[in-house]
């Protein structure tokens, strides 16, 4: 249960291309990924990650191969995980060809940095015979030489024209199932980048700023950028880049995805900040049902207010809500109407038992 949006977003239509059993662009739903940061070649750790990222709502998983033994090791890494892999290529072409022939179904290059017009050749082939798509990623901070001496300094004309340079080479070779990124650690440079390059290109587009910094600032950073991008209809796969634990990164995105209705999943906790009104423990009780209710995949709206100056209305517009109360008995909204009084102690087992119920009943709907 929810209002309309007040503002619609109108996604650009973009191409639609397959990163194994995931569909990217036109009217698909955005996806959102990670990548791993243990070694490739630590197999166990490795599956163990890409297992943790994906239960918390990956789509996708990015995997770095910097040498023959990591892309090799991708054959078992893929046996053992559901998600589709993203192999990261950076110069040898080798690495590529290695990865699609072990199970990636993607590879992040640059095909400019690959080598001659042969080496891409053998790549696109290795590509094309396993069913691999390719991410063509541009970074300001990895900018050809001759687009460097060009422009004197990355900026969003560089980044664009680095990012056509790199389309032009891979669909002169009758590659066309690809994305594009074009990245920077600046967020008002990336998009203003992603902008110029949504101007010229119908590819799908991977949003994202790059090395963004530590879980607060890089959210923070990733939330504007990539939000305000998303708000324009720009994207259609996303990764948050922190310095952290990767499963955060999937928690940062999927957020942004929810606050902008572009995609639904897990339970919506719409909660006040608390103050002196509150008639029950406010910030304890939402961190204790974020916990809780993080097994829940089903899209749930759920409010937790604790006082009756905002906290019926927003129960109003949620699926499940709690209104304080005074002496700790709280109201218990369903469906935004009034179903019960609940004791302070019993908020969290109540709205636990609630949203499992709600969840259940919405899953058998959909079946």
């Amino acid at each position: 249960m929810s209002l309309r949006p007040f503002r619609d977003i109108h996604r650009k239509k973009t191409k639609v291309i397959n990163v194994g059993d995931v569909k990217i662009g036109g009217d698909n739903p955005i996806s959102v990924q990670s990548m791993t940061n243990t070694l490739t070649t630590d197999i166990k750790a490795t599956i163990k990650q890409i297992n943790d990222i994906q239960e918390e709502g990956a789509d996708l998983v990015r995997v770095s191969c910097p040498d023959e033994e990591s892309s090799l090791a991708l054959k078992e890494i893929t046996k053992n995980v559901s998600v589709p892999i993203i192999a990261d290529i950076h110069f040898h072409y080798k690495r590529a060809i290695e990865a699609a022939e072990n199970g990636a179904k993607c590879l992040r290059i640059n095909p400019g940095n690959i080598g001659d017009k042969s080496k891409i050749h053998d790549v696109l082939s290795a590509a094309k015979n396993n069913d691999c798509s390719i991410r063509i990623g541009v970074n300001a901070g990895s900018l050809e030489k001759d687009i460097l001496e060009k422009y004197k300094e990355p900026c969003p004309e560089a980044l664009v024209e680095s990012a056509q340079r790199n389309i032009k080479i891979l669909e002169d070779q009758g590659f066309f199932n690809f994305k594009i990124s074009v990245k920077s650690s600046d967020v008002f440079l990336s998009m203003a980048a992603y902008r110029q390059l949504s101007k010229v290109t119908d590819y799908p587009l991977h949003l994202g700023i790059t090395e963004a910094g530590s879980f607060i600032s890089g959210s923070i950073k990733s939330s504007i950028g990539l939000g305000s991008l998303l708000m324009d209809g720009i994207g259609d796969t996303i990764r948050i880049s922190l310095s952290d634990d990767p499963v955060k990164e999937i928690k940062i995105g999927n957020e942004i995805l929810k606050s902008l209705n572009l995609r639904n999943r897990g339970v919506k906790i719409i909660s006040c900040p608390s103050c002196a009104r509150q008639a029950f423990q406010v910030i304890d009780t939402v961190k204790k049902l974020e916990e809780k209710l993080s097994h829940i995949k089903t899209p749930i709206t759920l409010s937790i207010i604790g006082c009756v100056v905002n906290g019926p209305g927003e129960a109003a517009m949620t699926d499940i809500g709690i209104t304080g109360g005074g002496k700790g008995n709280n109201m218990l909204y369903l469906s935004g109407i009034q179903s019960k009084k609940v004791l302070s102690q019993d908020i969290i087992s109540k709205v636990v038992s609630e949203v499992e119920k709600k969840a259940a009943e919405l899953d058998k709907k959909l079946k």
